[in-house]
This record gives C-alpha cells, sequence and structure tokens, in this order.
C-alpha cells in the first residue's frame, strides 16, 4: 500500500536541483568542490548516489561536449538505437497465463487491459512501457508506479515515474522509494509498489546510466562531429585549396595576395580571389583532417550501436554487411533473443513478483511470435507439419492454426472435426 507523507526539506531540494538544471548546460561544474560541500553538509538533503549521477550526467567529457539526456538525443545512432529498442518491447504483446495442475494456459486476466492497452488515465501501455525504458537508457532506472484500489491489493491501473523525481533508500532492510511529484507533497511507496527496471551495474538501489556513463565519450565525440560538420556546411561546404605556380613572386604581388585571402576570410570564405603571378589554384579533395572527422563519424555509430547491442544495419548504418543471415526471419530472430531478451526477461520477472507477491498461480511473459515469424511460404509449410499433413503425428489443429493467423475458429471445421485431422484431405478415397 501507499503510504504518504510530508518531507521536511522538499523545498530546498527542489532549488538545489532546479538551480543545477538551470547551469548544466552553460557552466562547468566544478565536481571536487561540489561534492566536498556535500561531505561537509552544505548538500545535506540530497544524498550522495543522486549528487554522483547528476554531476556525471552533466559533466563534459573529453571532446568538450556535455552529455546529457537531450543532448544524446540529438546524436541519430542514439535516437535510433533507444527508439528501436523501445518501440520494440512496447509494441510486444505481454501475455497472461495461468498455472493448473503443471500446465500453462491462457488467462482472461483483467490486468492484461493496463499493460495492452491503457495503463492509466492520460497514457496508454505503449507510450508508457516506452518511457519506462526510455528511462532505464537515459538515467540507468526506469520508475513506474503500481496504482492499488484504496485499502486493497487489486491493482487499477500503472503509471511511469520520471527517474529524478524517485529516490530509493533502505530502511530496516527494505528498499522504499521517496517520491517527489512536480506538484503536492513527497510521498514514500512500498516495494512491492513499484516497477523498477535496472540497468547493468546496478547496486540494490540505482543503476548508472548507459547514455551519460558507459557511452559518454563516443556520444561526446559524435556530437562534436556533428558541430565540426555543421560548422564546414556553414562555412560554404568548400574544402581546402592550395596555389600554384612555377615562377617567384614578388613583394606586391605577395601583399595583394595576402590582401585577397583575408578578405575572402573576412566574407565567411566566400568572395573573388585575385591572383597574380600565375598563381593557379588546386582544390584539395579532402584533407587529412576533414577525411579524419569522416571515419571518426561512420566508427561513432558502430561504437553506439555496441553499447546498446544493436546491429548498426538495424539503424540505417549499411556500409557492412550483417552477421545474422540476409533473411528478415532471421533477422527478427536474432534481434529477439540477442537484444530485446536481455530487457524482456527483468521486466516480466518484475511484474510477476510485483502484481502477485504471495501467489503464483499467474505470471506474464512477451508474446514475440510476430518478430520472429517467417515468410508467407514457410509459416503455411511449418502449419502443414503441425497439423500432421506431412505424415508427421499432427500436434496442432486448424483453430489453433487460424488463431495464430489472428482468425477466427471456422465453426464448419467444428461439425466435421475430421477436416482437422492429420490425415491427409488431398488423397484420394479408396473405391
Amino acid at each position: 500500500m501507499t503510504q504518504t507523507f510530508e518531507l521536511t526539506r522538499t523545498e530546498h531540494r527542489s532549488g538545489v536541483l532546479d538551480s543545477w538544471l538551470a547551469s548544466r548546460d552553460g557552466a562547468n561544474l566544478r565536481t571536487g568542490q561540489t561534492l566536498a560541500m556535500a561531505e561537509n553538509g552544505s548538500v545535506d538533503d540530497m544524498s550522495m548516489g543522486e549528487l554522483v549521477n547528476l554531476l556525471v550526467a552533466g559533466h563534459q567529457t573529453a571532446s568538450g561536449e556535455a552529455v546529457t539526456r537531450d543532448s544524446a538525443k540529438r546524436v541519430s545512432a542514439v535516437y535510433s538505437c533507444t527508439s528501436l529498442i523501445a518501440g520494440a518491447i512496447a509494441s510486444l504483446p505481454l501475455g497472461f497465463y495461468e498455472r493448473n495442475n503443471g500446465e500453462r494456459g491462457k488467462s482472461d486476466h483483467p490486468y492484461w487491459w493496463f499493460f495492452n492497452e491503457s495503463a492509466c488515465e492520460g497514457w496508454t501501455s505503449f507510450n508508457a512501457i516506452q518511457y519506462l525504458f526510455e528511462s532505464k537508457f537515459f538515467e540507468g532506472d526506469g520508475f513506474g508506479q503500481i496504482l492499488r484500489a484504496r485499502n486493497s491489493n487489486r491493482v487499477t491501473g500503472w503509471k511511469p515515474l520520471h527517474p529524478r523525481t524517485v529516490e530509493p533508500f533502505k530502511k530496516d532492510g527494505r528498499v522504499l522509494y521517496r517520491v517527489q511529484p512536480a506538484e503536492g507533497a513527497a510521498y514514500v511507496l512500498q516495494p512491492e509498489d513499484v516497477i523498477h527496471l535496472p540497468s547493468l551495474g546496478f547496486d540494490g538501489l540505482r543503476s548508472p546510466s548507459l547514455i551519460t556513463y558507459a557511452a559518454r565519450e563516443a556520444i561526446g565525440t559524435a556530437l562534436a562531429g556533428q558541430k565540426y560538420t555543421g560548422k564546414f556546411f556553414a562555412g560554404g561546404a568548400g574544402f581546402d585549396y592550395a596555389l600554384k605556380t612555377s615562377s617567384k613572386l614578388k613583394k606586391d604581388q605577395l601583399d595583394l595576395l595576402k590582401a585577397s585571402l583575408l578578405a575572402r576570410l573576412g566574407n565567411g570564405g566566400r568572395g573573388p580571389l585575385i591572383l597574380d603571378g600565375g598563381l593557379e589554384p588546386a582544390q584539395l579533395s579532402v584533407n587529412s583532417k576533414d577525411a579524419e572527422i569522416l571515419g571518426t563519424r561512420l566508427f561513432t555509430v558502430e561504437d553506439i550501436c555496441r553499447f546498446f547491442g544493436v546491429p548498426p544495419h538495424m539503424v540505417g548504418h549499411t556500409d557492412k554487411t550483417t552477421s545474422w543471415g540476409s533473411g528478415i526471419e532471421s533477422q527478427g530472430i536474432g534481434f529477439v533473443r540477442y537484444t530485446l531478451q536481455r530487457h524482456l526477461t527483468p521486466m516480466s520477472q518484475e511484474l510477476n513478483r510485483k502484481l502477485w507477491p504471495v501467489r503464483e498461480r499467474y505470471f506474464v511473459e512477451h508474446i514475440t511470435a510476430a518478430l520472429e515469424r517467417g515468410d508467407l511460404k514457410g509459416r503455411y509449410e511449418a502449419y502443414r507439419i503441425a497439423m500432421g499433413r506431412a505424415g508427421e503425428m499432427p500436434f496442432m489443429d486448424a483453430d489453433e492454426v487460424r488463431r495464430l493467423e489472428n482468425m477466427a475458429p471456422n465453426p464448419n471445421l467444428r461439425m466435421n472435426p475430421g477436416k482437422s485431422s492429420g490425415k491427409d484431405n488431398d488423397e484420394k478415397p479408396t473405391e
């Protein structure tokens, strides 16, 4: 059940956070000095873990670019990877099942609606789950609050929480969650009322952010490369050039050339260049600096994809071929097996232990068949084998096949069960 009460230092904490957010992108934070203030109690309202997370998130990289949640989204590889993984997980149906005497079967559980259609008022299930994983990637942890009826354990919905408004802490050996909403008093949630999706490096309370910790330098390099490229095009997208002549220039010719070059630079690199003394321009295709920047930008895409576990070809980087096979089926299976499964399993485990903390009768599981299904011909051949039409022992009937193809049961098959038997109905009857 949710416990709500006032926190004594809420207003001061909000002021410190607002001050930091205001200076994050414009000032260079002095990490050592701020940590010393925290140790001396000057920032007594913020935990050390929270303060370190904030400082790391706003600290500049070796490239000189500050990597934050907002700046990282401006890198196409980061945006594509996060939207691909979060969107794929949010679009997967979450199946509800029931255990019965050692067997499992589908369940028409009322909680199905909250995780497949509408999480709560103002949040569809897709948007809520996508926000949960976006928070996990950018902040290290994704948090959601399970809404329950008053004085009851019955779930009435759930809503995602901004990770910066949630502070886990331990009390009497239990992990509780202090939540400071944008409006109103802070309150504390019991662990069974919180959906917590941590990342690699979880210490029992918080996790380091993949974006602002692990991949910080790679993203900073990508941001610096984007800025350099933008300045290059702003300057007219002209490559470096050389001036060559076979004769020796006189002083007045050199002064004229210098004045012409300065005038051109003062005009943003545009305008005519006055040449004298047999000078001829020789344009360079790409100088070593530009070539290095272009190569670095290609490498950062692969590096960022490596952090997310996403093959570069799935985010539009087709410089190299994929090792997952050329078919859509092979790529879909590889994406589910090696990328999505590391996120799907923790989510289903978290929901199972929070939705049904005592009873183990029900459980949830993501349905990945839509991403792993093959082409039409391959699926129909598999159905043919499953129904025993190829001489194999049948283990599916026609209605089960129709259900997998999102088709309603055929009443004619129910009236004539022989149609769905394991015998090959294409054979001619014996005369």
